[in-house]
């Protein structure tokens, strides 16, 4: 619960900041775009006299408090024209701006997206935005525009391969990755396992990944944090924009629903692949495909307050012969309502739901087989802008989970019987948390805060209790971890706490400005994840389950520490980013060997609490300016796990000593670059480099009647070969989109250039003609050309 003295401490901190804060006219308002009304994120706010500046909150909202006076305000944005406005603050002071994009109406996918320099003066550090015109331009497997894929480019973040789900941040896992959309959180983020991200980048706005120094108003992940929210939708005029690719298309449409006030915003994307399997009579019952969903509403009710519902539903379906169907995906809802309660204090309240399905349909052996993970989220955030060196974020949530591990429906003739239902979980996470920016002086700015969480495994459940509470039990004989043995149960009614932890995450941030062009940066920051993805697989699956912290699976804890330098440099045409990171978590998963983790209502017999660490070296050179933009990305680190043993006569996993975890890739190199030729041409290439992920080949192999069985060694001390490829893209703008109202554009590309065969993994077994044990190397992608027609409307 929250503490008498915790209540006093964040009321202590209010009444400081407040006792600084100055007497000061502010300026604020929103900042959209021209052309549709459509808020924009991130937008710079600068007074060239003052030297002082701000930017637009999530929602476009911006608020700056500065001395009585005449000035001239400059306005900046990725892609979009600046401009300057001439202003006589006397007074508060609202003013709205509409700013024009900075190239042809269909260039969102060619204009100057990259010219974003680095933030020298913020204290925010370890944190890469990226527009969706720049995710618009990378070339990917068949043609298919990919938000995830676009982030693996930068530094610190990988991948388990080609066809793998999820990313890797910093050395962690992709269950300890928080995503959002429009703050609904995200479960599983791939469509077709792995090869294509559920984001429709049609309806996409703004992206933001946070690698660390994550401020307070984020928790319940440990490594890191996406942010990606929602166009809003045109409320001006109608539009209609969409793509035709090899093997899907997708089709938005947005418009006023009042004019200038309201808007609504509709998208779909579908697969059809799966079509050409229907003119063969052998495949003609088989289907593999995906469709998804977005939509959102707007409305202003007034100057202070605005409406949003905001939604999205996706689904991928595997069907085989009619015996086997596989279902799974993604629905969430958010309805939120911003309040200007006045000129600097801003405020959003939201209400969440989030749901993800897995389904199975196994007719072959008459049973189907649902599972899946449901939140609703309630939250609310004020941002209070004391005034310009002091802003404050703080705020409230509340998270009530619903987990389904497995319910087992009988089908056909026994399809009377009732289902067999493995022991649903709840959870309740509760959260308060104030996080601060002040400015010290010209060079020194700070970020602090402080998080409270607390979370409560909740019943109606039974809980097993086992001898000296150790429901793994290790074997000194055979020297193997075994499953223990219940010695009582206990059941826990509806809502009854079974388990409670509370932490304290505190966040920390600075930035030192050498001068106008350098600076020099550290953060700090704990964060606190009280669920965990049952997997022992080094990519996600849509089987895995997700679980909350109990009395066996207890929370992990991660602290991280970075320090970074920070450079622009030829009038802001090149930009330096260098950080170095050391990350520790406690009480990450392992499993014993043998686990058994599908349909078991014992999970705690196979697993055991571990630690995790993870340090390396990020540089990132970007081109900002000119023809020529694009990045150059590498990383040096080391990702590694331990799980000692409890005892001195225990050995623990791998001997109890550090190994590599499976997300760990020494070498990273990525390069990407855009090249705009003229009005007609533009060119996109990426390349990345990586070393071979860690798995564990056989060290040996015996002879057991007549079968010849392959031996293992350590986790994890061998690796697959290097990860290595060339992508390139052509993009054709015909000149005569300018005199009419279609506008279209054509994306030629090729994934894999030099068909370079990765392995996505290499399998051992016994060979039918000489008997002896042989590796099978599995590749999913070779050359892969691709084309697909974009338009607008």
């Amino acid at each position: 619960m929250i503490t008498k003295n915790t209540c006093t401490f964040f009321l202590f901190i209010l009444t400081i900041f407040t006792s600084f804060a100055q007497e000061k006219f502010t300026l604020s308002g929103t900042i959209s775009d021209s052309k549709n009304n459509e808020t924009l994120i991130g937008v710079n706010i600068f007074i060239p006299a003052l030297k002082t500046g701000t930017t637009t909150n999530e929602y476009g909202f911006y608020s700056l408090s500065v001395p009585k006076g005449e000035y001239e305000i400059e306005i900046s944005y990725v892609g979009y024209q600046t401009i300057q406005k001439n202003i006589i603050l006397n007074q508060n002071t609202k003013s709205n701006f509409s700013i024009k994009e900075g190239g042809e109406e269909l260039q969102e996918v060619v204009i100057t997206e990259n010219k974003g320099k680095s933030n020298i003066k913020t204290p925010e550090m370890s944190v890469n935005k990226l527009s969706i015109s720049t995710i618009k331009k990378m070339p990917v497997v068949l043609g298919e525009v990919d938000v995830l894929k676009s982030i693996l480019l930068l530094p610190g973040v990988t991948n388990a391969g080609e066809g793998a789900s999820g990313f890797n941040v910093r050395g962690g896992g992709a269950d300890q990755n928080l995503i959002l959309l429009d703050e609904a959180t995200i479960f599983n983020s791939s469509h077709v396992f792995g090869f294509f991200s559920v984001f429709n980048p049609d309806a996409i706005k703004d992206l933001k990944l946070y690698k660390g120094g994550i401020p307070a108003r984020y928790g319940g992940r440990a490594s890191s944090v996406l942010e990606i929210y929602q166009k809003d939708g045109s409320s001006k005029d109608f539009h209609l924009n969409g793509g035709i690719g090899l093997i899907s298309s997708r089709l938005l449409a947005e418009g006023p629903i009042v004019k200038d006030k309201g808007s609504f915003l509709i998208g779909g994307r579908a697969s059809y692949a799966h079509l050409f399997l229907k003119f063969s009579e052998k495949d003609k019952d088989n289907a593999a495909y995906f469709y998804d969903l977005n939509t959102k509403l707007s409305y202003k009710l007034n100057d202070n307050n605005s409406l949003y519902l905001s939604g999205y539903f996706g689904r991928d379906v595997f069907r085989l012969n009619k015996s086997f169907t596989n279902t799974y995906g993604n629905s969430t809802l958010n309805l939120r309502w911003n309040h200007l309660y006045s000129d600097k204090l801003f405020s959003n309240l939201s209400l969440i739901y989030s749901d993800y399905y897995y389904g199975l349909d196994l007719d072959f052996v008459g049973f189907n087989w649902d599972s899946g993970i449901k939140n609703y989220n309630i939250k609310y955030d004020f941002k209070h802008y004391l005034s310009d060196k002091l802003k404050l974020n703080y705020g409230v949530n509340g998270i009530y989970y619903d987990f389904n591990p497995g319910t087992i429906k009988p089908t056909g003739e026994d399809s009377g019987i009732n289902p067999d239902q493995l022991d649903r979980k709840y959870a309740f996470e509760p959260s308060v948390y104030l996080d601060a920016e002040s400015q010290l002086s010209k060079k020194i700015t700070i970020a602090y805060g402080l998080r409270y969480s607390l979370f409560y495994r909740l019943g109606a459940s039974t809980i097993n209790y086992y001898d000296n509470n150790e429901p793994v039990v290790f074997n000194p004989d055979m020297q193997i971890y075994e499953k223990g043995t219940p010695t009582s149960t206990q059941y826990f009614g509806k809502n009854k706490v079974i388990q409670s932890y509370n932490n304290l995450e505190p966040r920390f941030s600075v930035s030192y400005q050498l001068n106008e062009d350098q600076s020099l940066k550290a953060s700090y920051n704990r964060m606190a994840q009280y669920l965990q993805l049952i997997s022992n697989t080094s990519s996600p699956t849509p089987l895995d389950v997700w679980m909350p912290s109990d009395n066996y699976i207890k929370p992990q804890l991660a602290d991280q520490a970075a320090l970074g330098y920070f450079r622009n440099f030829y009038n802001d045409a090149y930009s330096l980013e260098v950080e170095t990171y050391y990350k520790k978590i406690q009480n990450r998963l392992d499993y014993i060997d043998g686990a058994d983790l599908i349909a078991n209502d014992a999970i705690e017999q196979v697993i055991l609490n571990g630690h995790m660490r993870s340090y390396g070296l990020e540089l990132m050179l970007k081109k900002n300016k000119g023809r020529l933009n694009g990045w150059i990305s590498y990383t040096i680190s080391r990702s590694e796990q331990q799980t000692p043993g409890r005892t001195p006569e225990e050995i623990g996993i791998n001997n109890g000593k550090w190994y590599a975890s499976a997300y760990d890739k020494t070498h990273n190199l990525a390069i990407t670059s855009s090249y705009n030729l003229n009005e007609k041409w533009s060119f996109g290439a990426n390349f990345a480099l990586q070393s071979g992920q860690p798995v564990t080949y056989p060290n040996g192999q015996y002879q057991y009647l007549g079968i010849i069985v392959p031996s293992y060694g350590l986790r994890n001390e061998n690796r697959l070969p290097s990860y290595n490829h060339l992508d390139i893209s052509a993009t054709l703008t015909p000149r005569k989109n300018k005199d009419r109202n279609w506008k279209g554009e054509w994306v030629f590309s090729i994934y894999n250039l030099y068909n370079r065969m990765n392995a996505a993994s290499i399998n051992f077994r016994q060979n039918v003609d000489t008997g002896a044990n042989e590796a099978v190397k599995l590749s999913i992608f070779g050359i892969v050309p691709a084309v697909s027609y974009n338009f607008k409307f």
